[in-house]
């Protein structure tokens, strides 16, 4: 079914990304409207967030509900431990919180990919995607409590992380564009390990700017400097 949300931000990307996380669907597969660009007024006074309307097809609930935890809620079988762990744990944590439809996973040598979909996933993402990566942690310790070697679990639910690591290019690009024009350093967004390592990795081979981390968590961020 077609479900519409209007949701606000400081930015339009943080109002559209909010409003895709309580869709649970990615950025390519939403129907997004600007209602409202941000003002920021006269010294706050009269200040406006930006406003955003987004609509996409949702999966319609059914009378009877099928929850993460249930076998027929998987797609595939595990076919490790840790694998088996982490599926587990992530099943019982989306079952706790009341978020069903279908996980899909996989193991290729030593990563585990989770696969999250469904309707309204946005609890299991949180603001920012911070709930997600709270999940991801713990799914990573569980994982790594069945297993003799060293994995790594990249979960996604409802497509954000796909959705956010492009998000999160553009934002590169245009800050590498900004450093090559003027000559000057540009302090990104601040951004949680995972991402900055997405912007470290994306900038490393693009001519005329260098990148490193500055400041504290949460609010640490990526500096683009001009690689002279």
């Amino acid at each position: 079914m077609e479900k519409t949300v209007v949701k606000t931000g400081k930015t339009v990307e943080e109002a559209i990304e909010s409003a895709l996380s309580e869709l649970g669907v990615a950025k390519e597969d939403a129907k997004i409207e600007i209602v409202n660009e941000p003002a920021g007024g006269f010294l706050g006074i009269g200040s406006k967030e930006a406003e955003v309307k987004v609509t996409a097809d949702v999966a319609e609930e059914e009378e009877e509900v099928v929850y993460y935890g249930d076998d027929e809620s998987f797609e595939g079988d595990a076919v490790t431990e840790a694998e088996d762990a982490a599926v587990g744990f992530v099943a019982e944590v989306l079952s706790g919180i009341g978020i069903h439809g279908n996980m899909d996973s996989y193991r290729e040598d030593d990563a585990i990919y989770i696969s999250v979909s469904g309707a309204d996933c946005g609890a299991a993402i949180g603001r920012h995607g911070e709930t997600l990566e709270s999940i991801s942690y713990l799914t990573n310790l569980i994982a790594n409590k069945h297993s003799e070697d060293r994995v790594h679990v990249h979960l996604d639910v409802g497509g954000y992380k796909r959705h956010r690591e492009q998000v999160i290019k553009n934002l590169a690009d245009r800050a590498a564009s900004k450093v090559r024009r003027t000559g000057r350093k540009v302090a990104m967004e601040a951004m949680n390990p995972a991402e900055r390592r997405i912007v470290h990795s994306y900038l490393q081979d693009v001519n005329g700017v260098t990148t490193h981390s500055e400041g504290e968590e949460p609010s640490r961020r990526v500096i683009v400097t001009p690689d002279n």
